[in-house]
């Protein structure tokens, strides 16, 4: 999962939910949180339509909501 990466926020539930399930299924993908990295804020902006956390950049999409990423997750490890 090399060319992955997850832009979380810092206080977010959704974001921790889907980071616990990283750290419990082993999962290990690029996390850039938005607010501590305003390139990454702004490549989430222009490239994927809006500032909303969680979303996982894969293979040139980006996925939103916490069950959907997790659920393509579990698929994909």
């Amino acid at each position: 999962m090399n060319d992955y990466k997850l832009f979380v926020g810092t206080i977010c539930p959704y974001c921790q939910k889907v980071e616990n399930f990283m750290k419990e299924n082993d999962i290990e993908i690029e996390i850039v949180n938005i607010e501590n990295d305003r390139d990454a804020m702004r490549d989430l902006i222009e490239n994927g339509g809006k500032r909303q956390v969680p979303c996982l950049f894969h293979d040139g999409e980006y996925l939103y909501e916490s069950d959907d990423i997790i659920e393509f997750l579990k698929e994909n490890k």
